[in-house]
């Protein structure tokens, strides 16, 4: 149930809204006369909602509005006021307030900006779904964003798998997200306070990995002036997250088994065997099996490395999350490059949707992040996207607003469909008046699963 925080002084504006809103069975209300308590109350309790008064001594409502932006608390505010005041309206839009309604209140236009703003709520912060709150650790998901059912399925995993000691290995394209992942596991696990060592494999020529992976004495090679720790040891008590493990040679992968076989390693230059207290959780995005098969990676590494497993779902397959991410994204390079984009275009986002994204969602970031550049409206629109994107997109874009006509298939089953309505499901005359034959018609509705 959306809950809706009242913050107004005159006691039978909070009584009439508190009974009005009740009634409608959709909303949980909490209603505060006295403003000064407002801090306390949005810092301790959480709400989805605020109405909110304008003209209230001592605490004002636009100081409760910069209160709110200052500490990034994610409500949707309409301001409710009985002055009809432009620049108090565009003092109060300026503070990203979701909607501004005169007083006396019409009820039905704000039932209406209350469902406006509870689809925002929905569309923004996925995570406040119910079936996401069956989450035990939801604060370690936030800065994954998704409303995917494949991807809750996945964080329920990552929480029966955090709390072991086991190796993990996570599967996905690059783009995906393993490390956010990696991340969230390290945060549940009892390593919690400990490092958390983020390292790419592929990044590091072998001979140097091996260095920068076990450490080395002085004088072990040349230009080894000190004693250096390595990942492991820098880890020690902790994780130590190695993307792209597919890169690793023969060498380095014999080395990491004996770390995971024995929980010991040898720094370069010495012959004394160090402890590895370090969880190990590996990344890739290559197909293992094949590079098993190739020989080029160890069977006995991949069976040490994979006890539990982990499949990221690439972006192309998570539609859903496409507008989701571009908001995210919206938010986040307009207060890196100090810009008041307000919106995304649907014709942009009905493109982005028809994209496969080879990339993933770093590539998403890098689309949004350069339109946002070239962007001069509060609008951002098809127009801004980088020029590879709209020469990939060229057929996409030459539809008005961005939308792709449907396929034959898809007319030829809603067709089907609207006869079938039409004669009351008797297949016989639908198959006449479609003129087709009735085996025809019963092959076609096994074809589109038509119930």
């Amino acid at each position: 149930m959306t809950k809706i925080l009242i913050i107004d002084d005159n006691k039978s504006v909070l009584n009439f809204l508190n009974v009005f809103l009740l009634q409608s069975g959709k909303y949980e209300i909490k209603t505060l006369q006295n403003s000064t308590q407002a801090y306390q109350i949005l810092d301790k309790e959480e709400h989805d909602i605020l109405l909110l008064d304008m003209d209230m001594p001592k605490v004002t409502g636009i100081d409760i509005l910069n209160y709110i932006k200052q500490k990034e608390l994610k409500i949707k505010t309409i301001v409710l006021t009985g002055v009809e005041d432009i620049d108090l309206a565009i003092s109060a839009m300026k503070l990203e307030t979701f909607d501004y309604m005169l007083k006396p209140i019409d009820e039905e236009k704000l039932l209406d900006a209350l469902e406006n703003a509870v689809s925002k709520i929905n569309y923004n912060n996925p995570v406040t779904d119910l079936s996401f709150k069956t989450l035990k650790n939801n604060e370690v998901f936030k800065n994954i964003i998704t409303q995917n059912d494949e991807m809750l399925k996945i964080f329920h995993f990552v929480e029966k798998f955090a709390n072991t000691d086991n190796s993990i290995l996570i599967w996905g394209e690059s783009g995906t997200g393993k490390e956010l992942i990696a991340e969230a596991i390290h945060k549940i696990s009892n390593r919690r306070d400990k490092k958390f060592i983020a390292v790419n494999a592929g990044l590091f020529a072998q001979e140097l990995f091996a260095s920068e992976f076990f450490g080395y004495e002085k004088g072990a090679f040349t230009g080894a002036t000190k004693t250096k720790k390595g990942f492991i040891e820098e880890a020690n008590g902790g994780t130590l997250f190695l993307d792209e493990i597919g890169e690793l040679d023969m060498p380095i992968q014999v080395k990491l088994l004996r770390v995971l076989q024995e929980e010991e390693f040898y720094k370069l230059g010495s012959t004394k065997n160090i402890k590895a207290n370090v969880r190990i959780i590996a990344a890739t995005n290559k197909n293992l099996f094949d590079e098993i098969n190739k020989g080029n990676f160890r069977k006995d590494l991949f069976f040490r490395l994979n006890i539990n497993a982990i499949n990221l779902p690439p972006l192309r397959e998570k539609q859903e999350d496409i507008p989701l991410l571009a908001e995210y994204f919206l938010k986040k390079f307009n207060k890196k490059y100090n810009k008041n984009i307000k919106t995304i275009s649907t014709p942009l986002i009905n493109c982005l949707k028809t994209y496969s994204f080879p990339g993933n969602v770093r590539e998403l970031m890098n689309i949004i992040n350069s339109s946002i550049i070239v962007e001069t409206t509060n609008e951002l629109k098809r127009k801004s996207l980088p020029n590879y994107f709209l020469e990939n997109m060229q057929f996409c874009c030459e539809f008005e607003d961005g939308v792709l006509p449907p396929s034959l298939q898809k007319i030829e089953m809603e067709h089907i469909i609207k006869v079938l309505n039409f004669t009351g499901n008797n297949k016989s005359k639908a198959a006449n008046i479609l003129g087709i034959s009735r085996v025809n018609l019963i092959a076609k509705i096994k074809k589109y699963e038509i119930i």
